[in-house]
């Protein structure tokens, strides 16, 4: 049987190395930099509607797995396409 290595230390950091971010400076830094919060915002947004199907169509979709509503979209959407041409 083999004898156990130890594991190596982690690197130790000197917390008094980080900068002073209440400095003037990190301060003007911190005001500049621009805060994105969430997914970004869609240049077409999908609406929120409520639609009444027939179930074995409904089941249909769902029983194809995640992406239902999707599947639904695009169908809606090839038949929108061939009523234009």
């Amino acid at each position: 049987m083999t004898a156990s290595k130890r594991s190596t230390p982690p690197a130790w950091t000197d917390p008094d190395d980080a900068p002073d971010l209440s400095a003037p400076e990190w301060q003007a830094k911190m005001a500049a930099a621009p805060v994105r919060r969430g997914r970004p915002r869609s240049e077409h947004p999908k609406v929120s509607t409520t639609i009444r199907l027939d179930a074995d169509v409904l089941e249909h979709f769902r029983a194809s797995g995640a992406g239902w509503q999707s599947r639904i979209n695009a169908t809606l959407r090839r038949s929108m396409r061939r009523k234009k041409a």
